[in-house]
């Protein structure tokens, strides 16, 4: 029988009547012919109070009974998914991440998925099983205890599980039914795509769309697995959602396929650091060591031997970056004259595969700005992005003017 990977998110199955809904989903696929292995996240709300479960007993915990106390909530919603199945004469019974395995590294609360062996499951599908129900986010270190993925690692789990199963699709059943030109609670006219690069969408998540984990696209472009975004509150036909897919299967695209945003980005200059080779890897070696994402970095032109030099992080780790900075100036590693730190920007970016072979895209977004009165602070490029850091409060009028100035309310 060929194989179907469903995933639900939190707010998917956060009562038993969104299980039960679910199950009928599932119920449809799996009277289409399919064996389906559905991946579950716990239900919505639960991994935060597991996490402050563990905080107020432990501040300092151990990452080891971290991962056993908060993957315990995909373990309730595997059982119940298979129990309602089960009520609806579906053959089904649901796995824990160890009873697979999902075989992982030994990072806890950020492990990364190694290996999953398709025996076990594959043997039950034999014997008339037909729906797996997998608790996602979590896995098996190598030495045998219980890891979790990081927040959104469901979206890692189903997607490895359809690599490994050679799944004909992975569905990803979430609160939004597709993946829109831009965030619609910004721009009214953000249009649902019907289909979008592999590429595209990883620089839209990694710029802060949050319709489908980082690490779970990056996972289905190196397996060429084909992902559906779709709502598991609307009712679906065939076409239904947006399909992630390799650019040779979108006949038509846009030049621009969307306007991606991110809210709480901080801009910080380190004011005259001594020019000399040698000097960026002093700085950004112990921003790393310190776990600070650096995002967009630009250095000014050296002056007498002294230059500045600019980067962006989360807002959140700005008091992580200015302490390892401190510590590096004062152990004779780098050497300032101040530090300082901008938090009331937003980056804004736009993404499309048409970039490629279109010029003056750039030309044309910074027009568009500069018509708006928003000022730019920093420009990052790739070959299918362009990124701006601009004040905060301009952000929205910012998204939209490039969503009607790129013209993404139409279709290719």
């Amino acid at each position: 029988m060929p194989v179907l990977v469903m995933k639900f998110g939190g707010t998917s199955v956060a009562t038993l009547d969104r299980i039960k809904r679910a199950a009928k989903r599932v119920g449809v696929e799996v009277a289409k012919g399919y064996d389906v292995i559905v991946i579950v996240s716990a239900m919505s709300g639960e991994t935060n109070k597991l996490v402050g479960f563990v905080e107020e007993t432990s501040p300092l915990f151990d990452a080891r009974e971290y991962d056993a106390v908060v993957s315990s909530g995909e373990n309730v919603t595997a059982g119940l998914m298979a129990l309602t199945l089960q009520e609806m004469d579906v053959p089904a019974r649901s796995w824990q991440g160890w009873q697979v395995p999902v075989k992982t590294t030994s990072a806890h609360s950020a492990a990364r998925i190694e290996d999953i062996p398709p025996e076990n499951i594959m043997r039950k599908f034999g014997e008339g099983m037909k729906v797996a129900v997998v608790a996602g986010f979590q896995g098996i270190s190598p030495e045998g205890r219980i890891t979790t993925l990081g927040r959104g690692g469901s979206d890692t789990t189903a997607v490895a599980f359809a690599a490994a199963f050679g799944a004909e699709r992975c569905d990803i059943y979430t609160d939004v039914d597709g993946v829109y030109t831009t965030d619609p609670r910004i721009c009214d006219k953000a249009r649902k795509l019907d289909r979008i690069a592999f590429e595209e969408m990883l620089e839209l998540a990694s710029l802060g769309a949050k319709v489908l984990q980082t690490r779970s696209v990056e996972l289905a472009m190196r397996y060429k697995v084909k992902l559906r975004v779709l709502s598991s509150f609307e009712e679906q036909s065939d076409d239904a959602g947006t399909l992630v897919c390799d650019e040779e299967d979108i006949m038509e695209s846009n030049v621009v396929a969307g306007v991606a945003y991110s809210r709480d980005e901080a801009k910080m200059t380190l004011v005259s650091v001594a020019d000399r080779p040698g000097i960026a890897a002093a700085i950004f070696t112990p921003l790393s060591e310190a776990g600070v994402n650096v995002d967009m970095i630009v250095q000014n032109i050296s002056e007498e031997g002294r230059t500045d030099m600019t980067f962006s992080c989360p807002t959140n780790q700005v008091q992580r970056a200015e302490k390892a900075m401190m510590e590096a100036k004062a152990a004779g590693k780098i050497n300032f004259h101040d530090i300082v730190a901008d938090t009331a920007v937003a980056k804004v970016s736009v993404v499309g595969i048409g970039m490629r072979s279109h010029t003056g895209v750039a030309a044309k977004m910074f027009q568009v700005l500069s018509k708006e009165g928003i000022n730019i602070k920093v420009i990052t490029t790739s070959e299918i992005k362009i990124s701006v850091l601009i004040d905060r409060k301009y952000m929205e009028l910012a998204v939209q003017a490039l969503h009607d100035a790129f013209e993404l309310e139409k279709a290719a």
